[in-house]
């Protein structure tokens, strides 16, 4: 972690432990109501940061600039303002432009390179008297399933520090998880947001692609990509999603039980390979749902379904990643170009982008088959899931956002699911649909295994029902209850 002027203790008191486990809704609250300040909550945050430093969750921290803003939002509570997130810190992937601090995108060579504007997101936040609280550490380029960066360090585990944190957006999920900050923004292209939620028991929202705004933040796929947010409730996501999209008004409803509540959940494809505890936890659920008074019954999304989703969905990530990086870089004064960008790359992701990103390279997608994918295949994704939600009458699709906890450090890239030896892309193989059609989709925790890692379960909404969605979502939360913090 790179820090300025980091002179706190590393050992929070029982106060401080206490305030860092507010969430953000609790703490905006608090330091509205004058329960507490926004200089001793950012305090308490800060030590948190010091005593989980060996997590790597953030490159970069600027204890000074973060107590002035703190000191700044009490003096602002103090003259009648009420902003939504008025001294409320939060975490931010380095993948957003951030004025005045630097932006590496999980780059040595960006190290020192400050951006003059913010990203649209991080300006929403700001407006609403949040605080930055330093930048989450990521996978380079935002291309990686296990929170590897050669730069700034593997992102671990809070619940295993030998487990991978999960990626791209590895950082801010560690980072909320170890109660460092109450949320933290992440990208979601194949899963980069709800998988890390998955691993380390938080929540992670992605919201309909397009919903938020993507200024200022490094792409992978325009198709794919979008902004969203980590938090360890739901309530904090669709906080969250109000301030940076403006939508006014009230949560949906403030109902605890899941009456009435739809659920469809489709085995043949997303339980296809599964470890068997998560399996097991899955299937618990199930009952919990119904118990809770929701109908859960099994779907068919068709034979092709999952070949489909991976098809068009990697297409897309792989195909649109050169010119939205070089025009990313270009747009935003980046000090570097794309081709410098592919010089550092490390190893085994600089051979993935020769083959499959540069237009030069083998498995380069060709423009007949880029226009059959938009033209033909993602209409056809879209048109499987939209059968659940408006023919079927379905309010939601269910399914275990990964098939497994955390795998170990150590056994990446490959490791094993029911004895079968898997990449770290199958840590993926169930969100990567969700994208390829540019749902909703929030992963909430759903338990821990045995040995203690955190599981999550993802629900998955109509296209642009992402209030909805945010409701249900908390009210399965309510069912699940929340998952022991990390010690």
């Amino acid at each position: 972690m790179q820090d300025k002027d980091i002179s706190v203790d590393s050992v929070p008191t029982a106060e401080e432990t206490e305030l860092a486990g507010l969430g953000v809704a609790a703490a905006a609250a608090a330091i509205r109501q004058g329960d507490i300040t926004s200089e001793s909550y950012s305090a308490a945050l800060l030590r948190h940061a010091r005593k989980y430093s060996n997590l790597n969750s953030f490159i970069t921290v600027d204890e000074s600039a973060v107590l002035t803003a703190a000191a700044e939002a009490d003096k602002a509570r103090a003259a009648g303002s009420s902003a939504p997130l008025l001294g409320v810190p939060l975490g931010v992937k380095d993948s957003y432009l951030t004025r005045g601090l630097p932006t590496t995108l999980g780059l040595e060579s960006l190290g020192s390179f400050t951006p003059a504007e913010d990203a649209d997101v991080v300006g929403a936040i700001k407006d609403a008297g949040g605080i930055v609280f330093g930048k989450n550490n990521l996978v380079e380029m935002s291309f990686g399933l296990t929170g590897h960066n050669r730069r700034y360090g593997q992102v671990k585990n809070p619940y295993g520090h030998y487990r991978v944190s999960g990626g791209s957006s590895s950082g801010s999920a560690a980072a909320v998880a170890a109660r460092i900050v109450p949320a933290a923004f992440g990208g979601d292209t194949v899963g980069s947001i709800r998988v890390p939620a998955s691993l380390c028991g938080v929540v992670g929202f992605k919201p309909t692609t397009g919903r938020w705004p993507r200024g200022g933040v490094a792409p992978i796929s325009h198709t794919l990509d979008t902004p969203g947010v980590f938090a360890r409730t739901v309530e904090d996501c669709a906080l969250i999603d109000r301030i940076v999209t403006g939508e006014a008004g009230a949560p949906s409803s403030d109902r605890a039980d899941l009456k009435g509540v739809r659920f469809a959940y489709a085995p043949s494809h997303y339980l296809r390979l599964i470890d068997p505890e998560t399996e097991a936890q899955f299937t618990s659920a199930l009952h919990r749902l119904r118990d809770a008074g929701a109908e859960v019954r099994e779907i068919d999304l068709g034979d092709d379904f999952s070949a489909l989703a991976d098809r068009l969905t990697w297409n897309l990530f792989f195909r649109e990643a050169h010119q939205a990086v070089s025009e990313f870089l270009l747009h935003n004064n980046f000090p570097v170009s794309f081709e410098d960008v592919f010089t550092e790359l490390k190893p085994g992701l600089k051979e993935v982008w020769s083959h499959l990103v540069l237009p030069s390279g083998q498995g380069f997608l060709p423009e007949d088959a880029y226009e059959t994918t938009l033209s033909v295949d993602r209409p056809e994704l879209r048109r499987r899931f939209g059968e659940v939600v408006t023919r079927s009458g379905f309010d939601a699709l269910i399914f275990p956002t990964t098939p497994c906890p955390a795998p170990l450090i150590d056994d990446r890239p490959r490791f094993t699911i029911a004895g079968e030896e898997v990449d770290e892309l199958v840590l993926a193989r169930n969100t990567v649909p969700t994208s390829g059609a540019g749902l909703p989709g929030i992963s909430i925790p759903l338990g821990l295994t045995g040995n203690g890692l955190p599981l999550g379960i993802e629900i998955d909404g109509a296209h642009g029902r992402d209030r909805e969605l945010l409701d249900v979502a908390r009210r399965a939360q309510a069912v699940f209850g929340t998952v022991l913090a990390p010690a």
